[in-house]
């Protein structure tokens, strides 16, 4: 029973981000010392070949006495990114752009693959 109360003392506070084969997880976790902290934790999924799968998991511990200048941080670097770049997702549109690409090559192909006859060659 004493690990059932641990493990609810620990989970305090989750939220939960889902982003394509990311998940993100936030959650409020309690010290020994019943303080609080972060962890933030990227659960990215892998399939094999044979169709199955398997999950990789990195995790990041943030302690209140971090917060401050993490956010910070994080707040600037984002801004960076957007400023710079904006917000769309370039990779998206290169995927998209690629299989446009890839599209009408194969039709030009099609095309000029095949031999012009007419009726009265035959």
């Amino acid at each position: 029973m004493r690990e059932n109360d641990m493990l609810e003392k620990e989970e305090i506070f989750s939220k939960v981000l889902r982003a394509g084969r990311r998940t993100y997880f936030f959650d409020v976790r309690a010290t020994k010392a019943d303080d609080y902290y972060i962890t933030i934790t990227e659960s990215k999924k892998f399939t094999e070949e044979d169709g199955s799968f398997h999950f990789k998991k990195h995790k990041i511990y943030l302690y209140k006495e971090d917060f401050s200048a993490f956010g910070e941080i994080l707040d600037e670097m984002t801004s960076y990114v957007l400023n710079h770049k904006g917000e769309e997702v370039i990779s998206e549109r290169h995927q998209r752009d690629f299989k446009k690409e890839y599209g009408s090559e194969k039709l030009e192909v099609q095309r000029t693959s095949f031999t012009d006859i007419d009726f009265d060659d035959i």
